[in-house]
């Protein structure tokens, strides 16, 4: 059986795609009614490699793989020193031996693509510079509960045009649903990843817009973005950024620019209440931050399951 990988948003179809945020919904129904683990993965181990510390990514992989009758096991920076005790590749090929499947949260995309290449079993994407496919599938399963359909629904999003708008940008493509990316001159996403995200949407009507101007953006959106304005490995930054994104803060008066009294406000979190977002938005009655991170749960047991063929 060919093995699937999952590091990019694009790795998967439009139709698989919407099986697995419906299935995630199913998923996340049966834990809140059941609340007891699963035996679907009984004896399968996940092994997660991470370069970079974490909350939610670590916390629901684990759990995920609990509640579906697995194991996973915890490998930090200084358990494996990808690149310098031993290569990704080297790596993949020992860990294949032994679990069922393997998730990587990295500072560069081409190591989970040196993990891939080298592994015989599924490789997860849980974060790099390029993609955060993970927080997306989250995201998307938050907007199928809040809207239903995403044909024709907006999403904007405020800030740097990091890891998390690329894929914000490919699912919308993917899906249908119009992303609109403000940011300050030099901070845009990747022009590769906005003209792939264009090819994906086919004869969907959605639109792919990259603008400077933040109330543009919002104009007509069910959903205001964003995310922090220095990421990890960007803290020397964060003194300038403050400087330079201090026009896309995400405040009352932004939302009120939809036009929507349903918009709600999205952020992949952690949060800086005061620098990206205003507390007042972040704790407001729009704010679904907390189901989008309780969602990361679910939908990446959707994934794994998907992966696994289960």
């Amino acid at each position: 059986m060919t093995v699937r990988h999952y590091l990019g948003v694009a790795d998967l179809s439009r139709d698989e795609t919407l099986e697995m945020l419906d299935r995630a919904c199913k998923l996340k129904a049966k834990w809140l009614k059941r609340g007891r683990p699963s035996k679907k993965l009984r004896g399968a181990t996940l092994a997660g490699i991470y370069e970079k510390p974490s909350l939610r990514t670590r916390t629901t992989f684990e759990a995920g793989m609990t509640q579906l009758g697995g194991h996973a096991v915890y490998l930090g920076p200084a358990d494996i020193q990808l690149g310098q005790r031993e290569p990704a590749g080297d790596v993949a090929r020992n860990l294949s031996r032994w679990v069922q499947i393997i998730t990587a949260r990295v500072f560069a995309h081409g190591t989970v693509v040196d993990l891939s290449c080298a592994s015989s079993v599924p490789v997860i994407n849980a974060l790099s510079d390029r993609e955060h496919p993970c927080q997306a599938l989250a995201d998307f399963m938050t907007l199928v509960e809040h809207f239903g359909d995403l044909k024709g629904r907006k999403i904007a999003f405020i800030g740097d045009g990091n890891n998390v708008a690329h894929s914000l940008l490919l699912m919308g493509g993917l899906l249908g649903t119009s992303i609109a990316v403000a940011g300050p001159e030099g901070y845009a996403p990747d022009p590769a990843i906005v003209e792939q995200s264009r090819a994906l949407i086919g004869c969907n009507r959605a639109q792919i817009t990259v603008t400077t101007d933040a109330a543009e953006a919002a104009a007509g959106a069910d959903v205001v973005y964003t995310d922090v304005w220095a990421s990890m490995g960007q803290e020397s930054e964060q003194e300038a950024r403050a400087a330079i994104f201090e026009p896309y803060k995400v405040t009352e008066g932004l939302l009120a620019a939809t036009g929507k009294p349903e918009t709600i406000f999205m952020h992949c979190l952690p949060a800086h209440r005061g620098d990206e977002v205003a507390a007042a938005v972040l704790d407001g009655p729009r704010s679904v931050v907390f189901e989008q991170a309780e969602n990361r749960l679910h939908a990446q047991k959707a994934l794994i399951l998907f992966l696994l063929g289960k």
